[in-house]
């Protein structure tokens, strides 16, 4: 190493040493300055505003001051400040505030919401109906908090606001406010609002006086939500099969859910989220943001069915900052999943909440169904009458489709003779295009629509579906009893088995009306199996052990644990149809239906378009199966 080399480096030490003992001096200095103001800070901060006598918290404090008394001097400072670290000290105090609908348990921990109970609805053992509790058990087993609700800022290092003890003041009656202090000066603020007679709420975010803060380049702001939802009804895994996480696009009139799942389910959404539910059976608790989420984690776990919850919900969502953000507007739903409720707030969209079908069976369900129960649910207090009503109604709604049906099956089963001996004239294979365009030359000159007794079956199948989609979804039919049956929205039980003990895919009960229905539905098989005996031998020989005995079986397992509500409806329909079969057997004589048959017969047939097209078919069929046979006749 030569002189000019050495003397260089020695240069470079002396500078690096000068300046790290400059640095080092004027950071010392900073921070005793930081320690002097941040002390007047705390002798300057004001006193928290008494609670209004009327608004007392759910644990009255001796004092509000918990934020001076927590301000103990430490022997160290943290990054975040003493300010800061005294907020970090304190013990949780809750407040209440409420209206005609619910009320509402605020904490301190975080400023968040920590309890929401609905007044108008219990649990189904009769216990308040808690959408979330101020404490309960997590996934793991251990004592958590019901509903956490974090901010994630950098000022200028990282905050959560989940970590910290706000300061609590009254605005009004139906207004309370938490702030996080900085300083003296600067503290963000929630700003909860409750409306008068209404399941939503607003929640403001203020940070007009928190602006200067937050580090300058920050783009957005995290907000974490955490639920544990408790089991509200009678039947988990019900319940279950309709508790989700949902979410809505800005400017759709739909939403999106992730699905049923009896474990763990996530997603990630890149794009804007409007609103985001933590949906059960019959409730729901909503986060909206006037101007957006501009994307969302979510997620949720779920209990053992033996634990008294249900599911554990989480959403990280993403609120957009600039330094000239003001703050945030969110709005809060905690209410029922009833549609005429939830359809109230519009553009929103909530009433999709509501799991009524897609297409033309929520089409019936919103237009139809709905009305019509709610308009006889306004008159008659027994919601059993009003389910028989309302079967009856749809009954004679499609009461001509029914008719027609049995005309065209009983038409069918009258040819029977005519169809044997075609049977007979083209035993073979080969011969099995021919036999076909004697039959439907058959049904053309008889008057029969050979799938006349299947089109108004098609035809009634979305009311049936809707049915399905509906009585699950009424809210209107949870608690109310009928008969044996507790709660019409819940399965009915008349037995309940052994502790321990249950069936795989039956359940461990037995439901009286899942158990009549699949009895009647036998019935009512047996009697249409009779009706069509002479076509189904032909042309269904493998549906006799289908309709009599498998069906009614897999129902019966698969509607012991639903609505006795729906069981009801599906008895009524069936003891309806068993009774219109026997009056159309009186009314309808085989013998004038036959020569009627006969004489329609005599008149010259007009095809439809539909018989042309298969003529046509059959024709090429018959060419292409001659021209197959010549071929093979040459080699």
């Amino acid at each position: 190493m030569n002189k000019n080399t050495l003397i260089g480096l020695l240069v470079i030490g002396v500078i690096l040493f000068g300046f790290s003992w400059y640095n080092n001096k004027q950071y010392t200095e900073k921070l005793k300055e930081q320690q002097r103001q941040d002390s007047i800070a705390l002798a300057q901060m004001p006193k928290p505003e008494p609670l209004r006598e009327g608004m007392a918290p759910a644990q009255r404090p001796e004092t509000l001051d918990s934020l001076r008394q927590a301000a103990e001097p430490a022997p160290t400072v943290s990054i975040l400040g003493p300010v800061y670290d005294a907020q970090l000290k304190g013990t949780e105090e809750f407040y209440t505030i409420e209206n005609e609908l619910y009320k509402l348990t605020f904490s301190n921990k975080g400023g968040r919401i920590a309890a929401v109970e609905l007044k108008d609805y219990k649990r189904y053992n009769g216990q308040p109906l808690m959408l979330f509790q101020k404490e309960t058990h997590n996934i793991e087993g251990n004592v958590a908090a019901g509903s956490t609700f974090n901010l994630t800022l950098w000022a200028p290092h990282q905050i959560n606001t989940a970590d910290f003890y706000f300061t609590p003041r009254m605005v009004s009656d139906s207004s309370i406010a938490f702030r996080l202090y900085a300083d003296s000066t600067s503290y963000l603020e929630y700003l909860y609002t409750v409306r008068p007679d209404n399941y939503l709420m607003d929640m403001r975010v203020d940070l007009s006086h928190f602006k200067g803060e937050i580090a300058p380049n920050q783009t957005d702001v995290m907000v974490d939500w955490n639920v544990i939802s408790p089991q509200q009804e009678k039947g988990f895994d019900n319940e279950n099969n309709y508790t989700t996480l949902a979410y809505k696009y800005p400017g759709e009139s739909s939403i999106e859910e992730l699905g049923m799942s009896t474990g763990l389910k996530e997603e990630e959404v890149t794009t804007k989220v409007q609103w985001v539910a933590f949906k059960q059976q019959f409730f729901s608790s909503i986060l909206v943001a006037e101007d957006n989420f501009s994307s969302a984690g979510l997620k949720f776990n779920t209990f053992h069915p033996t634990n008294t919850n249900i599911k554990d919900y989480t959403a990280q969502l993403r609120l957009p900052y600039s330094p000239s953000t003001e703050g945030y507007n969110l709005q809060f739903y905690f209410g029922p999943n009833k549609f005429s409720v939830l359809k109230k707030y519009g553009d929103l969209e909530f009433q999709k909440l509501v799991p009524l079908g897609w297409w033309i069976i929520g089409w019936i369900n919103r237009y139809v169904v709905i009305p019509v129960f709610d308009f006889l649910g306004s008159y008659i207090a027994n919601f059993g009458i009003v389910i028989l009503i309302l079967t009856v109604l749809i009954k004679l709604v499609i009461f001509p489709l029914t008719y027609k049906s049995y005309l065209s099956t009983a038409r069918m089963r009258l040819l029977k003779p005519d169809i044997d001996k075609l049977n007979e004239k083209y035993p073979r294979k080969e011969d099995a295009i021919k036999k076909q365009q004697a039959m439907m030359q058959l049904y053309r000159s008889a008057g029969v629509n050979p799938m006349g007794g299947c089109l108004p079956l098609l035809i009634q199948f979305p009311i049936l579906i809707a049915m399905f989609r509906f009585f699950p979804a009424s809210i209107e039919l949870r608690g109310k009893s009928f008969l044996w049956a507790d709660d019409l929205s819940s399965y009915d039980s008349i037995w309940n088995f052994p502790d321990g003990f249950s069936i795989p895919f039956y359940g461990d009960h037995v439901s009286l009306f899942a158990l009549l229905m699949a009895i009647s539905l036998y019935v009512v098989s047996k009697m249409n199996y009779a009706q069509s005996a002479g076509m189904s031998n032909q042309q269904m020989p493998g549906m006799k052990f289908m309709m009599l005995y498998l069906m009614p079986i897999l129902l019966l397992v698969w509607f012991n644990n639903y609505s006795a509500g729906l069981c009801y409806y599906y008895l009524l329909a069936n003891i309806i149809t068993m009774g219109q079969t026997f009056a159309f057997r009186y009314l309808v004589d085989d013998k004038k239906l036959h020569a009627q048959m006969m004489e329609n017969s005599k008149k010259p047939a007009k095809k439809s378009k539909w018989q042309m097209r298969l003529e046509e078919m059959q024709r090429q069929q018959e060419a292409m199966r001659r021209q197959q046979q010549q071929r093979g006749g040459k080699r």
